[in-house]
This record gives C-alpha cells, sequence and structure tokens, in this order.
C-alpha cells in the first residue's frame, strides 16, 4: 500500500527534503541535472503544498507534486521555464491571480510505482482536488509528453496561447514540454465524467483508501489529503 500525503511545506521540511532528493534521482535517470521547478526556495514558502507518495511499509519517498499558488513572494516554476522565451505566461496570470491560481509542478514518480500510474493519473487527480480545496480558480502546469494525456482527461487545456501551440523544448533541446492550464477548477467540466467523480469524491472525502487499477494491476492507495 502507498499513501499519497498532502501538506503545508512550512510544516514538514523533513517530507520537504525526502520530495527532493527522491525527485532529483528521477532527473537525472533522464539526464537532467536542473530544472526550475527543483529550486528549493518552495520548501520555506507558506503558499506551496506538497503531495508526497510514500510506501507504507518503510517510509521511502515513491513519487509526489506541489501545488504552488501564485503571488508577490515566489515565482511559479512556469515563470522561470519560460518567461524568457514567451513573455505571455506574464499576462496570462496577472489575469488569472484575480481569482486565485497557481501551479502542479515537481510532479514525479519512481520507477518502481511507475507501471501502475501513481505518477501520472493519480497524482494529477490528487493534485486537482488539492488545488480546489484550496480554493484556487484556475491551475497551471508544464507537462512532459508522458502526462499530457492524464492531464487532459483530468480537465487540463494545452495552452495554445504559449509557445508553439503550447509547446517548448524544456528542460534540455532534446524535449518537448507542454504547457496546459485549467480554467475551471470549480466545476472540471472538461474532464472526463468518470475522472471529475473521481476528483470530486477525493475533495469531499480527503481522506480514504481506495484500490486504483494500473496498467500493471491494482494497488492500494490510502489518500490523506486533507490540509489542517
Amino acid at each position: 500500500m502507498v499513501r499519497f500525503r498532502a501538506f503545508k511545506a512550512t510544516e514538514d521540511e523533513e517530507a520537504c527534503y525526502k520530495f527532493i532528493d527522491g525527485h532529483r534521482k528521477v532527473l537525472e535517470i533522464y539526464g537532467i541535472t536542473m530544472i526550475t521547478s527543483a529550486k528549493h526556495q518552495w520548501v520555506t514558502h507558506d503558499n506551496t503544498y506538497v503531495i508526497l507518495v510514500e510506501s507504507l511499509e518503510d517510509g521511502r519517498a515513491l513519487g509526489g507534486a506541489r501545488i504552488q499558488i501564485a503571488d508577490e513572494e515566489l515565482k511559479l516554476p512556469i515563470e522561470d521555464a519560460i518567461g524568457k522565451i514567451d513573455v505571455n505566461i506574464y499576462k496570462q496570470l496577472e489575469e488569472r491571480k484575480k481569482l486565485k491560481t497557481g501551479e502542479l509542478c515537481g510532479l514525479w514518480n519512481s520507477r518502481e510505482i511507475a507501471g501502475f500510474g501513481v505518477g501520472s493519473i493519480f497524482l494529477i487527480r490528487a493534485s486537482v482536488a488539492l488545488a480546489y480545496t484550496l480554493g484556487l480558480a484556475s491551475l497551471f502546469a508544464l507537462c512532459a509528453p508522458a502526462t499530457v494525456r492524464g492531464g487532459k482527461k483530468t480537465g487540463f487545456d494545452v495552452n495554445i496561447e504559449l509557445g508553439n501551440n503550447g509547446q517548448f523544448y524544456y528542460p534540455k533541446l532534446d524535449l518537448i514540454a507542454t504547457a496546459v492550464v485549467i480554467d475551471n477548477l470549480r466545476t472540471l467540466e472538461k474532464a472526463e465524467p468518470d475522472i471529475r467523480e473521481l476528483v470530486f469524491d477525493l475533495i469531499n472525502n480527503p481522506q480514504q483508501i481506495r484500490k486504483e487499477t494500473g496498467p500493471k494491476g491494482e494497488i492500494d492507495v490510502m489518500y490523506d489529503l486533507k490540509i489542517t
């Protein structure tokens, strides 16, 4: 069994560094040594919340994601990642800050659980549920090719006003990232109906155990997404 545990970054420094270490190891597998979302300023940022996927057997970090709420204190990773390439990101953020916006960032998973999809669709669902709970009206993300499909199922649209129809060479010239955004986070009407139902179940019942089915079988997931 694995646990998806949500917490405010400033309230669990040890868990933040478990997240950072696991994320770094995954990036190194792909030859990526530094990306904007891997910077560590968010550990002391009051508006950053973390979902850490942990093994209940031994406490190992197996994956995770962050929700960073846009404010004047710390830039969103997507601003640093593509701002020099496309300044339109700043205009988009200013418009959406009026109703509270943020970014799903730093999503990663170990190879050990990748086959179950825990690092993609389940984490995206949980992150969107957390963003809703935090009161966001919209949510940005910069997706690797493997996560674009899961993002669309959960209600993200490709942000075609940025880059080349939403695409950028990032974090290396031989890798493509896609900018996506949910502008209807309070309703999620663009999510697939079954996914939307699952997300709202997590919103309404943030502490639950669910048997999830992935490409290689079933896995028991304990969700603890309640923010105290």
